[in-house]
């Protein structure tokens, strides 16, 4: 049995959705599906009613639904209190980070960030965006920084979560260049030579960014499926060998596009194009869940430098900051 198994099953225990569940949990339908299914053959026994709408459990489900939160309970009381006794646990900021960006976003910030705030330490979980947001939630870390996007938003419930926005990028079309530093590909392409198309899994964040793109263009954009994969950096280094055309945020491309061995295939064209926020999230602090002395310090001080220097949009959004110069 898996951690995440229990965690499903008491959401769509409280929900009485699945697909409200899938969405809360960050996964398809189908998925959260087969995940709910692979409990119940563990337990073997019938959890859900099936036979009912809404949803609800079945008299087995009702009496695993305490046990579950009881050993969720257990589980991480546990994992909290062996965090708690590494040496350096109270003085280490604890950051989940989607994989693309702890490698492109993240390295430079955190100089940015040294330089004008001062040494920290950190620890850094690079996960996908749905596990990073889960790490949060369940208490794993001390900040998240992920993407936003308003059609595909992170669901963490306001009341409970602070937020900053540290700034934002787009996620464009890129692909090799030739010797004058010209893409070798253009969109749109043709339906007669429809571009090589390197693509994100259906899971991935940034793939369901590039759906959009693609759902929202006003002409259609003829591309042909060559390879796929949820990791940006292994897209990136399909399209430096010329193997087609990828969608990449900038943060990743920066030094590739710098020596011209990318270029934009977009031909400049803002529909092929998607802005993303990059954002930081910390669990509010409360009587009970104070949070480290360290964060604090650093949160206030973010939040000090939003202050100091607002900008027409801080003036629309007070958590939003600029990103540090």
């Amino acid at each position: 049995m898996e951690t995440k198994w229990l965690e499903d099953f008491i959401s769509l225990a409280e929900t009485h959705s699945f697909s409200r569940s899938a969405e809360l949990r960050h996964v398809t339908q189908p998925a959260f599906s087969r995940r709910i299914q692979s409990l119940e053959a563990w337990l073997g026994a019938d959890l859900i009613d099936r036979t009912s709408y809404p949803t609800r459990l079945t008299p087995s489900g009702e009496v695993f639904y305490e046990q579950a939160l009881d050993m969720l309970a257990q589980i991480n009381n546990v994992r909290a209190l062996l965090r708690g006794k590494r040496p350096t646990a109270q003085t280490t900021v604890d950051f989940a980070v989607p994989h693309n960006l702890s490698l492109t976003y993240m390295p430079k910030w955190m100089t940015r960030l040294e330089t004008a705030f001062g040494p920290i330490n950190t620890r850094l979980m690079a996960l996908n965006v749905h596990d990073a947001v889960m790490t949060i939630v369940e208490g794993g870390c001390d900040l998240l920084l992920c993407y936003h996007h308003p059609r595909q938003p992170v669901q963490l419930d306001a009341s409970r979560y602070e937020m900053i926005v540290l700034g934002s990028e787009a996620l464009r079309a890129y692909a090799q260049c030739d010797k004058s530093g010209a893409p070798l590909l253009r969109l749109p392409g043709s339906a007669e030579q429809p571009l090589p198309f390197l693509s994100y899994t259906g899971n991935a964040y940034l793939g369901r960014m590039v759906e959009l793109i693609l759902a929202d263009s006003k002409k259609p954009l003829f591309l042909e499926k060559r390879y796929e994969t949820d990791m940006a950096e292994g897209l990136k280094m399909m399209a430096l060998e010329g193997h087609g055309i990828v969608f990449l945020p900038e943060s990743a491309v920066t030094r590739e596009v710098k020596l011209k061995q990318l270029a934009r295939a977009d031909g400049g064209q803002p529909e092929w194009e998607v802005n993303l926020e990059i954002r930081l999230y910390r669990e509010r602090p409360s009587a009970t869940r104070p949070g480290k002395p360290v964060v604090g310090r650093l949160w206030d001080y973010l939040v000090g430098q939003f202050a100091a220097k607002p900008s027409a949009s801080a003036r629309r959004r007070k958590t939003e900051i600029k990103p540090l110069k």
